[in-house]
């Protein structure tokens, strides 16, 4: 049984057994001097009192011993519980300081839940932390990237885990089964096929562990999108084709390009999304339902219809019951 309690005792944290024993000495000290100084310290309590304010080299000096063995027990205190409780505070430090270190340098699991987990460090996803931090403060967002030493956004909500996204034991340490949502960046440090085979790994990853987990994937080569589908992603954004536009387009018109820019910065400062369509707007024509939006403030560009999307449709075109409107909502 001793051995047992001693073993116990010896797998706690460091500064659990200092603190114990520093506290094992304040009470053995509080009830000696109060056994020996019956007069001057009248209670266990005040033998305790004077245990902690003299082990923390206080010295108030509203209890003292008067006798030679009563002072010799404080000696004693001095020599040992000062040393011990002065370990404790420095290793109660100690931890603080690593345990900090450890949240920055991605050590630490993240324990929330309905979060978004970005994987990838590049200037897209800086774009995108600082974009969501912005417009949601209470957002909980996870930062996946293995070139990274430290957190880069330390102020933002952002908990960053340093790691390969492609490994489980990585996605579990960012809580992956109740994530609500996941964002895969492409690298920028690999070439587009080595990135795109990186991204859906990694995507193959985090459908292996979360099913259910909504995963928008940007993929760079055009042949890959199809395994990237297979694989399971909800969403793909395909960055080059939007880049390739504008610098097609910048050819034949600079001041379409402009503006095509600049439309796409007004859209960050409103609210560019699907609204379903309700049973009461099902059958009217697309002109009469984007009249009808108008007058509430919301702008209607287009219809998703299963796989396809039209912008603008041509009349004659009406509202079917699965269609999903996309809109424009300040």
């Amino acid at each position: 049984m001793p051995h047992n309690l001693f073993a116990s005792f010896i797998r706690l944290p460091l500064v659990f057994r200092v603190l114990i024993i520093s506290l094992i000495m304040i009470f053995s000290f509080g009830l000696i001097v109060h056994l020996l100084e019956p007069e001057q310290f009248t209670t266990w309590f005040e033998g305790i009192w004077w245990a902690v304010i003299t082990a923390a080299t206080v010295g108030y000096g509203d209890f003292a011993p008067k006798t030679f063995l009563g002072r010799l027990a404080g000696i004693a205190l001095v020599l040992t519980g000062a040393g011990f409780l002065a370990t404790y505070f420095v290793t109660l430090a100690t931890v603080a300081v690593t345990k900090q270190n450890d949240f920055l340098e991605g050590k630490v699991a993240f324990k929330g839940k309905n979060h978004l987990i970005v994987i990838g460090w590049n200037e897209r996803s800086r774009e995108i932390l600082h974009t969501l931090s912005k417009k949601d403060k209470a957002i909980s967002i996870t930062l996946i990237d293995e070139t990274l030493e430290t957190n880069p956004l330390p102020n933002k909500n952002v908990h960053f885990i340093q790691g390969r996204s492609n490994l489980d034991h990585i996605l579990i340490k960012a809580n992956i089964f109740d994530a609500s949502k996941v964002i895969i960046t492409a690298d920028p440090n690999k070439g587009e096929l080595q990135a795109d085979m990186g991204s859906i790994l990694t995507l193959l990853a985090i459908k292996g562990l979360n099913p259910g987990v909504q995963c928008i994937v940007e993929i760079l080569t055009s042949e890959q999108v199809a395994n990237a589908k297979r694989a399971g992603a909800d969403e793909i954004v395909q960055t080059n084709i939007l880049t390739s536009f504008i610098m097609i387009n910048s050819i034949s018109s600079q001041e379409l390009v402009t503006s095509f820019l600049d439309l796409l910065g007004q859209l960050d400062k409103r609210n560019l999304t699907f609204k379903p369509a309700d049973p009461e707007i099902t059958g009217l024509p697309f002109l009469e339902l984007s009249q009808l939006l108008m007058n509430e403030g919301i702008l209607l560009l287009g219809i998703k219809r299963e796989e396809g999307t039209f912008l603008n449709p041509p009349h004659p075109f009406n509202i079917e019951h699965h269609d999903q409107l996309i809109v424009i909502m300040n």
